[in-house]
């Protein structure tokens, strides 16, 4: 069972930047990486996806402001949140995964990370 730990969250007004971390216990090297958000009475909603060959795909909505990347040697995956508007107030989790052509499948979760952003 690989346990994933997010870190980096908090309290920022709008325009600020965060820079979440999550760290896997064991070799993230054959996995897909995802980071997702969920706001109260919303939805999950995947925020951006890390294949194992370092492909990324992002939301339409955190696209130009929001980067995702991966380290292998340090079992990790960040994710750096430029800009933040309040609509990106959330609970954000990391997941690990099956890589399917663009997709990854979450197999294991974080237990995620508050972010609020302040009007």
């Amino acid at each position: 069972q690989m346990h994933l730990v997010e870190s980096g969250g908090g309290v920022v007004q709008a325009g600020g930047s965060l820079r979440l971390s999550c760290t896997a216990s064991e070799s993230i090297d054959g996995y897909g990486l995802g980071w997702y958000r969920q706001a109260p009475g919303k939805h999950l909603e995947l925020v951006a996806t890390v294949t194992h060959v370092a492909a990324y795909t992002y939301l339409d909505s955190v696209k130009g402001r929001f980067t995702a990347s991966r380290d292998n040697a340090k079992n990790a995956v960040f994710l750096e949140m430029n800009n933040l508007k309040p609509e990106d107030t959330a609970v954000y989790l990391c997941t690990a995964g099956i890589v399917s052509g663009e997709s990854v499948a979450p197999v294991y979760w974080g237990q995620g990370t508050q972010v609020t952003v302040s009007s």
